[in-house]
């Protein structure tokens, strides 16, 4: 038995050598750095009045499911009806993604506000575990030692194959599409790795020619399950000239931290001698709920109104920022024991406890520093000139420049009642969920905005601004606890 369990071993050990697995990299080099990434948010079509931001967190297609039930949500909300009809789908200018909720927010970038509804049918019901190697093999074994045992013929192939088409990130670069932030875990340089024009010139690399596959896979690339995603970082003379808030960041000491972290890895992609490789992994490593881009992007500004445009700082009354966390709280028999938890437990326990606490400290960090910029918001458009306020608004009739409201709220399971947390926190982790799982949390994402006070009143505030009427209003939302409530009568029933 020990002869053939060694045999076993050494026979895989010299077939992992021959393994040809598809490891990366996944940018091409080129000799003339790529252009850097916009300085403001793409301006709305509308009046201006209504922003949107979302951040959805990591958890598999659990998290996927409740991202895209807030979706949904949103765009039964109706906010105006003149001249056209506009939800509040319409209003989503940015949106971010790690892990789970990277899938959500690149498929939202990929096909806008008109296509993404088909999300449920092209990815939530499928099987995107289908390519996984999953088998307690010798062979895995080994390729769990050597870093990893899926590589990108795994989840990275069925995504680009199944979901996105083939495209790249040039697929975000239209019109009405929003900024999109796709976040990973830069494990050499231990901060996040934002998908971002910046970064990528740093890599003397096009983040137009990145597979939106590839950069998904990497966000929701959990260590040992998958190898890291690879980007060379081999070719350092092109041109590349740093940024502006990159420079003043790595000069200012006083400089927010995470910003000085993030300045000093791309100052690293250029300057680190070792560097040849980037190795990129779980963006829930170092952002579970997506929020780097919005407060990289706040920091690195350099003036009291990005990443808006001045123009869109005036016009802007009302900003929603929601944070979707799809986290589950799981019942724990230990917890009634003076035994245990045994190692898995533990393990699992000590997983839980540090994404739970990094979620808190990620969220209230964002909270600070929303609160902070509306005060620089005011006191920016309190200083223009009315015939400055005219140019961007049209008219300086009526303007009152305190008038801006900016509202963060952060969504999840626990906010919905209590036989409902139950049956959510007991949805795996996975990439592949039974229908009603799947419907199940679909329908919560829905609740959990609707809800949702702060929101409520907000969104109530803004219906009115354009005349739509209260009664359409109720329409809206029985219609909507309508869905929600038969959702979870027939994932009981099943």
């Amino acid at each position: 038995m020990r002869f053939r369990l060694a045999f076993a071993i050494a026979v895989s050990l010299l077939a992992a050598g021959c393994v040809a697995d598809d490891v990366g990299p996944i940018n091409v080099l080129t000799s003339e750095a790529g252009h850097p990434s916009p300085t403001f948010i793409p301006d709305p079509g509308d009046d201006g009045s209504t922003v949107v931001g979302l951040a959805f967190s990591g958890g598999g297609t659990r998290a996927a499911a409740f991202s895209y039930g807030v979706l949904r949500a949103l765009d039964d909300i109706v906010i105006d009806e003149q001249p056209r009809r506009r939800t509040l789908v319409d209003d989503v200018r940015m949106i971010s993604g790690a892990s789970g909720g990277a899938v959500t927010a690149a498929y939202f970038g990929y096909r806008g506000k008109d296509g993404y509804q088909d999300f449920r049918e092209r990815f939530l019901i499928q099987d995107a575990e289908a390519d996984l190697r999953t088998s307690l093999s010798p062979l895995n074994l080994v390729r769990a030692y050597n870093g990893g045992v899926n590589d990108r013929s795994g989840f990275a192939k069925w995504l680009n194959d199944h979901l996105f088409d083939g495209a790249t990130f040039q697929a975000f670069r239209k019109p009405d599409r929003p900024i999109v932030w796709i976040n990973a875990s830069d494990i050499y340089n231990r901060t996040p790795f934002l998908f971002s024009y910046d970064t990528f010139a740093a890599l003397c690399s096009d983040l137009d020619k990145v597979r939106l596959a590839d950069a998904v896979a990497a966000s929701a690339a959990v260590p040992v399950v998958f190898a890291p995603i690879v980007v060379s970082a081999t070719s350092p003379h092109c041109g590349y000239q740093r940024p502006q808030w990159l420079g003043r960041a790595l000069a200012d000491r006083n400089a927010s931290i995470r910003l000085r972290a993030y300045a000093s890895a791309l100052d690293s992609y250029q300057n680190a001698d070792p560097l040849d490789y980037v190795k990129l992994l779980d963006g829930g490593l170092t952002d579970n709920i997506g929020v780097t881009g919005f407060t990289l992007e706040r920091s690195a500004a350099g003036t009291p109104y990005g990443p808006l445009s001045p123009a869109a700082a005036v016009r802007l009354k009302t900003l929603l920022f929601i944070v979707t966390d799809a986290g589950s709280d799981n019942d724990v028999d230990w917890a009634k024991s003076i035994h245990g938890p045994r190692l898995t437990e533990l393990l699992d326990a000590v997983t839980g406890t540090t994404l739970s606490a990094s979620v808190r400290d990620e969220f209230d960090a964002l909270t600070l520093a929303v609160s902070q910029w509306q005060g620089e918001l005011v006191r920016y458009r309190c200083g223009l000139s009315a015939s400055t306020v005219a140019a961007y608004r049209g008219s300086a009739g009526g303007w009152n420049c305190r008038d801006v409201q900016i509202v963060v709220q952060h969504l999840s399971f626990a906010d919905l009642d209590q036989p409902t947390q139950v049956e959510l926190n007991r949805i795996p982790t996975r990439l592949k969920l039974p229908v009603e799982q799947v419907d199940l949390t679909i329908a919560a994402g829905r609740e959990a905005l609707l809800v949702n006070a702060e929101l409520t009143r907000a969104i109530a505030a803004i219906r009115a601004r354009a005349g739509v009427s209260p009664g359409a209003q109720m329409t809206t939302a029985q219609a909507t606890r309508a869905i929600t409530k038969d959702a979870w009568t027939q994932a009981a029933n099943d």
